[in-house]
């Protein structure tokens, strides 16, 4: 649960420091990373940085269809989707506090980019099996 709310807190920072006037950027410009159960993206020129820090998740995502497989509309759709229903139960009291702690801060408006949306696509579709979790809005 702690690296759910790490990841969250990081991607909260993330969103919060973009700005959405910055140019869209190609994905050579990022710099990632894999070591061990973290994974590392940062990106100097939308300056962000996020860590996801998930037991499991990096072995998964290797099981995943590659970088590029879904359009960036398709992925940024989903996001905005599934992070609109996450962001919900954080509010709802119905929902376990130990599983939405925070709400993502993910603003459909800016572009993120291709590797960070590919990236949050799977951490939630991770987090929907591993919690067994539906993100489909009720």
């Amino acid at each position: 649960m702690k690296s759910v709310f790490i990841f969250l807190s990081i991607l909260a920072i993330f969103i919060y420091s973009c700005n959405s006037g910055k140019p869209l950027i190609k994905n050579q410009e990022d710099n990632s990373s894999v070591v061990s159960d973290t994974i590392h993206l940062k990106n100097d020129k939308l300056e962000y940085d996020i860590i996801i820090i998930e037991p499991g998740f990096q072995n998964w995502l290797a099981t995943q269809p590659p970088r590029g497989y879904y359009g960036i509309t398709f992925l940024e759709n989903r996001n905005r989707l599934w992070v609109g229903e996450y962001n919900r139960r954080v509010l709802d009291t119905k929902y376990s506090k130990q599983l939405y702690e925070q709400e993502i801060n993910y603003d459909p408006t800016i572009h993120y980019g291709l590797e960070v949306n590919y990236l949050l696509y799977n951490y939630l579709k991770y987090f929907q099996k591993k919690y067994k979790q539906k993100l489909t809005p009720q």
